[in-house]
């Protein structure tokens, strides 16, 4: 979870009262404010440091705030937070900001308070997003890898580290056969010197605990080893 003291702020408006404005107020509220006038030096800013959220205003020069967010998401690849800024209220250019990538639109003039609670709602979804990554879904099985935890129909799996690893590593290569050598190794480690029958053996545990009676979810391939379905 972002810290709220280390959230770095990229504003990007022509207007310098704007700039004086969001710069003041963000920091302020703890934020680290970086300001910058036209959309080409946004870029090149984007280009050289990590933001944590970017206001971008619709209306600039070099390149226009529509272009910018589209830049941003479909060149550069990022899913950084965007909240457009912008002095025009027709309907059409929230939705073609939205359609672009943009994660939120505030129409000018806004109040602090507002474009505050704004951006904390922006960036609780995006923590909860980043969240959600850390947790494979395979048919009714929840892993979340951060709090080693696996729940089954929203029912608590109680498995060893061994199982947990074996079944982490089986759900990451979902539809790969993984042989039993290569399971020994990476969950085992090298210099494991036991037999690939270690590997069957708590396969067999962790089907009974998930009741994989029907290989649903872990399927043997003869001869060669395991794939989660």
């Amino acid at each position: 979870m972002i810290e709220l003291d280390k959230i770095k702020v990229l504003a990007v408006d022509d207007e310098q009262h704007i700039l004086e404005l969001l710069s003041y107020n963000l920091e302020e509220n703890g934020y680290s404010v970086t300001t910058v006038e036209d959309g080409l030096e946004a870029l090149e800013h984007i280009s050289r440091k990590k933001y944590d959220l970017i206001l971008l205003d619709v209306m600039l020069p070099g390149m226009n705030g529509v272009d910018v967010c589209k830049n941003i998401r479909m060149e550069h690849k990022l899913d950084t937070p965007i909240i457009m800024l912008t002095a025009k209220s027709e309907e059409i250019d929230k939705i073609i900001g939205l359609e672009l990538g943009a994660d939120d639109y505030v129409t000018k003039p806004f109040s602090i308070r507002e474009l505050l609670a704004r951006i904390k709602a922006v960036m609780r979804r995006y923590e909860q997003k980043e969240a959600d990554t850390n947790v494979i879904k395979v048919k009714d099985l929840n892993i979340n890898i951060d709090k080693h935890e696996v729940l089954y129909k929203d029912r608590m799996i109680d498995l060893t580290y061994k199982e947990f690893e074996l079944l982490k590593v089986l759900s990451q290569n979902r539809g790969k056969v993984l042989t039993r050598e290569f399971l020994l190794d990476i969950i085992w480690g090298y210099d494991y010197i036991g037999e690939t029958r270690t590997v069957d053996v708590h396969v067999r545990y962790l089907r009974k605990k998930l009741g994989d009676d029907q290989s649903n979810y872990i399927e043997t391939i003869r001869g060669i080893g395991y794939k989660m379905k």
